[in-house]
């Protein structure tokens, strides 16, 4: 089966090479915002999406934090990408040729040393696939972008450099969306999404907690932001390792249950290798 598969962003873009990682070989959708990503979803013109989450360097994507909860979607699945940042320039283009490099501004500043080390001049793009796709299109032996391998591939750019971003640690995950409700079957290694509200009374949070400590439920993520501009109306996204049929997890949801007035369940799935 053929399914056509939604991501933000430019053929090329990170957020592509996710997409391809997690469904080789099927139809992949640019657009141009997170909420035209779920939109296309919604609307059936894409069948999943595969939007970032977090990542290690910068922390939450808020925008899907605020828009996953209300989307009606479902996660089904995660993966993770390890941000290789890659000099890319057109064929016959030598390191000492360069003189510019080109790409988002978040894709500049992870690669300071790499750029200050050449005395590279910097131009600030859109996007980091955006990038590649200009420096192709304009043939400029004196001007490189700075994406990813895949980028590179798909505009028909060599490799001058790769690796070249200052921290080795830079992973994204990225969380797989569904209109049908699919749960993984209970295993070692399911993770569980789901957001909730505490009830506005003294020490809601920490007793909400307490449950997944007595019951042994390890919580691996746990945010917190405000929802239609309320100081008191906090809204908590959380994941957890289980499944919400483990008894130990039942416990847990029962004891939440006591001391929030809001809870939904978004997501129940295998766990990704970080790699």
């Amino acid at each position: 089966m053929t399914y056509k598969i939604a991501f933000q962003g430019e053929p090329g873009a990170f957020s592509h090479a996710a997409t391809n990682n997690v469904f080789p070989g099927q139809e992949a959708i640019g657009c141009v915002t997170f909420e035209e990503t779920i939109a296309a979803v919604q609307t059936g013109k894409a069948d999943f999406a595969v939007v970032p989450v977090e990542n290690s360097l910068y922390g939450r994507i808020t925008d899907i934090h605020h828009l996953l909860p209300n989307s009606g979607l479902y996660i089904v699945g995660e993966t993770y990408l390890r941000v290789e940042m890659t000099l890319l320039a057109v064929p016959g283009a030598t390191l000492d040729d360069i003189k510019s490099v080109q790409s988002l501004s978040v894709a500049l500043g992870q690669c300071r040393k790499f750029i200050a080390e050449h005395g590279f001049r910097t131009i600030n793009s859109v996007d980091t696939a955006g990038s590649a796709r200009e420096v192709s299109q304009k043939g400029d032996k004196s001007v490189a972008a700075i994406a990813s391998r895949f980028a590179g591939e798909l505009y028909g750019l060599n490799v001058l450099a790769e690796n070249i971003e200052d921290a080795a640690h830079n992973t994204t995950r990225f969380l797989v969306l569904s209109r049908e409700k699919t749960e993984a079957a209970p295993a070692p290694g399911v993770k569980t999404t789901f957001v909730f509200r505490v009830r506005n009374v003294p020490a809601a949070l920490y007793k909400a907690m307490g449950g997944f400590a007595t019951n042994g439920v390890n919580m691996t993520k746990l945010e917190s932001y405000m929802v239609g501009g309320a100081f008191t109306a906090t809204q908590f996204y959380a994941d957890i390792e289980g499944h919400p049929s483990d008894l130990s997890v039942q416990h847990a949801f029962e004891e939440l249950g006591f001391f929030t007035d809001q809870f939904h369940i978004l997501g129940v799935y295998p766990s990704a290798n970080t790699k």
